[in-house]
């Protein structure tokens, strides 16, 4: 259960949890069953656990720095993820590497992108818990390897199947809460901030550059040897 954070409540204390169906869903840290993240990386790509590798090109496992301290999970792999084999690469792709680059976090360097599922769902649909369920043990990997201090879950689907919550993304993104080991924010997926564009005071992209200075201040005191700023 995520813990509370000074001054802040835990997600249990805002929230229930996701329907029966999906409760036992949750990633959880332990027992990764891969001996590196090679062998999880290996043993992904041919995998056929569930329905999507009948229809998938590629199998998109991650990108970035193994050993960065900042990891960014997203829903799973769209049109141009499929063609490439890399997450994160299509449009809401190049959004996101704008917003890293706006507070001078590196999409190579400083960060480790990856997926709720590996294998991009047939017309870009929400992946199913049963899917969900089949790509978990690379999840579990992973994060049981690269070990990140921060974690951004990108869009409600990561925030459903990594904290098992409803709660709208809306009511608790650019906060930060424990959770096995690491900090965890939810954000919006840089796909919703394509549909809204507006830059206003209180749009959803006004709110992402407030997530995002959050993000990069919380980085660079963690780099600085510090270990966590406050919300």
């Amino acid at each position: 259960m995520p813990k509370q954070l000074d001054g802040q409540l835990s997600l249990y204390d805002i929230t229930s949890p996701v329907d029966s169906n999906c409760d036992d869903l949750a990633v959880t840290f332990f027992n990764p069953g891969f001996a590196n993240l090679q062998e999880a990386a290996k043993v992904a790509a041919s995998c056929t656990q569930c329905q999507l590798c009948q229809t998938r090109t590629s199998v998109v496992f991650a990108d970035g720095n193994p050993q960065s301290k900042l990891m960014i999970i997203g829903e799973g792999p769209g049109e141009k993820e499929d063609e490439t084999g890399l997450p994160f690469v299509g449009r809401a792709g190049q959004l996101l590497d704008k917003i890293l680059a706006s507070v001078n976090i590196d999409r190579k360097k400083d960060t480790y992108i990856c997926n709720i599922v590996k294998c991009r769902p047939p017309q870009n649909r929400v992946p199913s818990p049963d899917e969900a369920a089949a790509c978990r043990p690379y999840l579990d990997a992973q994060i049981a390897f690269v070990k990140p201090k921060l974690i951004l879950l990108a869009g409600s689907t990561a925030v459903q199947y990594i904290l098992q919550v409803k709660q709208p993304i809306s009511k608790i993104r650019g906060k930060w809460f424990e959770f096995r080991g690491s900090k965890v924010m939810p954000i919006f997926h840089p796909s919703y901030l394509l549909r809204n564009d507006s830059k206003e005071v209180g749009s959803p992209k006004w709110l992402m550059w407030q997530d995002i200075k959050l993000v990069k201040k919380t980085l660079d005191a963690l780099n600085q040897g510090s270990t966590f700023v406050e919300n």
